[in-house]
């Protein structure tokens, strides 16, 4: 990570009294294999045997359906959605054959231990309640709350859900420190919002003001560890 932006987000965060410190999921805290699996994987390879078609075929069709919607509008995140209008029958026994694929990132847990003893956490995530609660399942006691913008909102994750959240959690934007992998939901939104948000790029190759891992979050908070 940049010197100058570390040092310059050390300066403004300690001129601040940061109350709670806000995760997105996928990208952030979890790898996106479980959703991949999900989407691109167990329902293309569903939607082949229930039309007759080989994978091949199978994929594209529903990848132009999922295109087709957008990930703007919130059907696109939506399971039970997609699942009925693919006639697919109950999205559950696809849920439960693709919890193998869930995995933190390894640095994770030993962040979140840290964190939890001095501030509070929660997750806001875009990703709906009912797939959100599995790739939470080994680390949501570190989470005073989790908060799905489409499950709990019906909303993307605008600047008004930012703001939200902030009134459910009692605290000021400018108390709450922000981080995640997409730059409009979570980088932009949540700074046009008032929240002080950090960009995550775990390429570190898409944008130079960012961290590259959750640790360096750590060290921003904690500068002289």
């Amino acid at each position: 990570m940049d010197f100058h932006f570390t040092s310059m987000v050390i300066s403004v965060f300690h001129m601040k009294r940061i109350e709670l410190i806000s995760f997105d999921a996928e990208g952030t805290v979890v790898t996106p294999a479980f959703s991949h699996t999900i989407w691109h994987e167990a329902i293309p390879a569903l939607y082949a045997k229930r039309k007759g078609l080989d994978i091949a075929q199978a994929k594209k069709r529903v990848y132009d359906e999922y295109d087709a919607i957008g990930d703007q509008r919130l059907e696109w995140y939506d399971i039970e959605y997609w699942f009925n209008y693919l006639d697919l029958g109950s999205c559950e026994p696809v849920i439960q054959s693709c919890l193998h694929t869930i995995a933190c990132y390894p640095e994770v847990t030993e962040v979140l231990s840290s964190l939890a003893n001095q501030y509070r956490l929660i997750v806001s995530s875009g990703t709906p309640l009912e797939l959100l609660h599995c790739l939470l399942r080994d680390i949501r006691p570190y989470f005073a709350r989790v908060f799905s913008s489409v499950s709990h909102f019906s909303q993307l994750k605008s600047p008004d859900f930012y703001l939200k959240l902030c009134g459910e959690m009692g605290v000021k934007p400018g108390q709450v420190i922000h981080i995640g992998d997409n730059w409009q939901f979570d980088y932009l939104n949540a700074r046009q919002a008032g929240l002080n948000a950090l960009y995550l790029d775990r390429s570190r190759r898409n944008h130079q003001e960012s961290l590259g891992d959750l640790t360096q979050l750590k060290h921003i908070l904690s500068p002289s560890t």
